[in-house]
């Protein structure tokens, strides 16, 4: 598999760890569109939110505890957000599941 997020998950591609369980790693976004843009991903490679299925499925509650816990660490006091985008048309461009957490400044409240 050929999958950049394996990679780094394996430590075959640096990124700037800030948060890691057994089961999941965040690091910071090497394109940020925020000053607080971190990736949360699962260690188990999940294609996208429509892999998802009551065998996988606990991983995201761990990833969104995750993100408050990463918040907190980077006084998101203001509010923050968690994104997830599925396939192609929703903006999905590494296939393997993971949220954006965003934050350190106002956010434009436009989805589309």
């Amino acid at each position: 598999m050929d999958c950049i997020f394996c990679k780094i998950i394996k430590g075959e591609i640096p990124s700037e760890k800030v948060y890691e369980t057994e089961n999941l790693v965040a690091f910071k976004d090497i394109s940020p569109m925020a000053p607080v843009h971190i990736l949360i991903i699962p260690k188990t490679h999940i294609g996208g939110a429509d892999e998802l299925n009551e065998d996988n499925a606990a991983v995201v509650s761990e990833i969104m505890l995750a993100a408050r816990h990463i918040a907190e660490a980077f006084n998101l006091d203001n509010g923050w957000r968690v994104v997830t985008n599925v396939k192609e048309d929703g903006g999905q461009t590494v296939r393997h599941l993971h949220f954006h957490l965003l934050g350190g400044k106002k956010l434009n409240t436009e989805l589309a």
